[in-house]
């Protein structure tokens, strides 16, 4: 299988999350590389630049826009959890997470609209 991109990664991420707990940003890469069903040759991919591995960056812009868009939430430096938002959104039974569906929120349009400011 091909590695995921970051848009496909997002609706396992936040099932994972909705439970309750707080999940470590490396438990939640391990995880979903089982779920994707990854080789030990994709996990250890790397980016062109060869600084980080290419499933690990994907699941980290995962994180990044969902909780820019206040469905997780981080209560420390690499842990996370869901939001009520996120809980709601998992309600609503989604075929997937993607941009589109994030531009619903406020919050997620100021964010991007900030990205693309001129500096």
């Amino acid at each position: 299988m091909a590695i995921p991109d970051y848009q496909t990664a997002m609706l396992p991420l936040l099932r994972l999350a909705s439970d309750g707990q707080e999940h470590s940003a490396r438990e939640a890469v391990e995880k979903l590389a089982d779920h994707f069903g990854l080789s030990e040759e994709e996990r250890k991919e790397l980016l062109p630049s060869g600084s980080q591995a290419t499933f690990d960056n994907r699941m980290g812009w995962a994180h990044t826009y969902m909780k820019k868009a206040e469905l997780l939430e981080s209560p420390r430096r690499g842990y996370f959890h869901t939001t009520a938002r996120g809980s709601q959104v998992l309600l609503q039974n989604p075929d997937a997470i993607d941009n589109k569906l994030l531009e619903g929120f406020p919050e997620f349009r100021a964010f991007k609209a900030r990205s693309r400011a001129p500096r």
